[in-house]
C-alpha cells in the first residue's frame, strides 16, 4: 500500500478521501492512522460507523488487527451531519453499509470546509462494485485502494470471498465468514 502522501494539502476548503479496498486489506487500519494523526495536530476529529457493524465494539471503530478509535454509532448517514458540526476532520468508517444519502452527506461536509475520509469494501463477495462506494470513488478527491494478500496463493488480493451459504448481500463478519482472495482463486459461491 501507498503512503497517503497528496500533492498540496488543500487551504481554506474541505475535500473527501476514499480509502477503498477487500476485507482485511487495511482500510480501517488507514483510516486510524489518519484519524490519530489529526488529533496529534489537534484538529477536532469526529468518527462514526454505522450501527449495524458492531463486530468487534459498539463504541469505537475496529481494524482487523485491533487498533481502534472511539466513534459514534449512526443508524443512517444523514445522523452525522447533526453530530459533526464542529468537527474539522469526519472519519466514516465502514461505507458501503449506508445507502446512497451518505454520498450527499460527504459532499455537504466537504462544501463545510471539512476533511472527510471514508473507509469501505469497494467490492461485494461476488466482486460486483459496492454502492455506494462508485459513487465516494468518483467525488473523492483523494483515492487509496488497498490491497490483502490472497490465503489461497499468496498473490495481492482485491476480493473477498464469503465463506458461508447466504444469498443476502450484506453479510456483517469477520475471518469467520470471509477471507481475501486474488481474481484467480477468487470464485462466486452458489
Amino acid at each position: 500500500m501507498m503512503d497517503f502522501q497528496p500533492h498540496s494539502t488543500p487551504r481554506d476548503t474541505g475535500w473527501i478521501e476514499v480509502i477503498a479496498g477487500c476485507m482485511f486489506s487495511g482500510k480501517t487500519e488507514e483510516l486510524i492512522r489518519r484519524l490519530r494523526r489529526a488529533k496529534i495536530a489537534k484538529q477536532n476529529v469526529k468518527i462514526f460507523k454505522p450501527k449495524i457493524d458492531i463486530r468487534y465494539s459498539n463504541g469505537d471503530i475496529v481494524s482487523h488487527s485491533e487498533q481502534s478509535l472511539p466513534s459514534i454509532l449512526v443508524e443512517n448517514a444523514k445522523e452525522i451531519l447533526d453530530h459533526a458540526e464542529t468537527a474539522q476532520v469526519v472519519g466514516i468508517d465502514e461505507a458501503q453499509f449506508f445507502n446512497n444519502d451518505i454520498i450527499d452527506v460527504c459532499n455537504t461536509l466537504a462544501n463545510q470546509g471539512k476533511r472527510v475520509i471514508v473507509a469501505g469494501l469497494d467490492q461485494d463477495y461476488r466482486g460486483v462494485p459496492f454502492e455506494p462506494m462508485p459513487q465516494l470513488l468518483a467525488i473523492a478527491e483523494y483515492i487509496t485502494k488497498t490491497l490483502a494478500i490472497c490465503v489461497t496463493c499468496g498473490n495481492p488480493a482485491d476480493k473477498t470471498q464469503r465463506k458461508v451459504v447466504s444469498a443476502e448481500r450484506v453479510l456483517v463478519g469477520a475471518s469467520d465468514s470471509y477471507e481475501a482472495r486474488c481474481r484467480k482463486c477468487h470464485y462466486i459461491p452458489e
